[in-house]
């Protein structure tokens, strides 16, 4: 998935990026309200990490600029305050999770992988298609019976490519959704990495380029 992650504190902020990244996910870094708002207005996030006590526009307006979108991005609140009331508010602004620190990254991963799965159309714990199995928890995937070792942007890719139950994605869509924004959009690398996932997914050819469009399972 692309996620956004918002917190004003660098090394925590960085540290909850790191984490992210090593379960396949792109992830951008912003370290205030006015920049979560830029970047938002530009990318397309399935999940938003949110800091709710942020510098220069405070956590809950970003919160509802995100709801009055009313796109499918889902966001996780994130606060010092782990009270009942400060609970209730942070999800009555639109979050669809709030978790307070400290916490333990093991399960602010847990919980953006389960905010991913409430995408319309909702995801499947396990994605499945044309005898692939791949498990986003475990960071697994299978051919037939037989488990196929990844890179994280090999898994990533094919993950979206399950994700789109048939239909072709964009070389241009999987450079948005695999790879943050440090990516460069003039590069290789989209077609570098279906040649090494098509090696190792193995014989016959599972995934198929639909000229001119993009990349698809049958």
């Amino acid at each position: 998935m692309r996620i956004l992650v918002v917190e004003d504190e660098p090394l925590l902020a960085d540290a909850v990026a790191q984490g992210l990244r090593h379960d396949a996910h792109a992830v951008d870094v912003v370290y205030d309200g006015a920049a979560a708002l830029e970047h938002v207005g530009v990318n397309d996030y399935d999940v938003v990490v949110l800091d709710r006590d942020l510098p220069v526009v405070h956590g809950d307006d970003v919160c509802r600029a995100l709801v009055e979108r009313d796109g499918d991005t889902r966001v996780l609140m994130l606060t010092a305050a782990a009270g009942v009331d400060d609970r209730v508010t942070g999800l009555s602004l639109g979050a669809d999770d709030y978790l307070p620190k400290p916490f333990a990254l093991r399960e602010l991963s847990a919980r953006v992988l389960a905010l991913g799965r409430r995408a319309r159309p909702a995801v499947p714990p396990v994605l499945r298609r044309a005898g692939i199995s791949l498990d986003p928890h475990r960071r697994e995937v299978y051919r037939d019976g037989r488990y196929v070792p990844l890179s994280r942007k090999e898994f990533a890719v094919l993950a979206e490519l399950l994700r789109a139950d048939g239909t072709a994605v964009s070389a241009e869509t999987l450079l948005e959704k695999a790879w943050d924004e440090n990516a460069d959009p003039f590069t290789h690398a989209v077609r570098m990495t279906i040649l090494k996932l098509r090696r190792k997914l193995g014989d016959p050819p599972i995934v198929l380029t639909e000229p001119g469009v993009g990349y698809r399972l049958p």
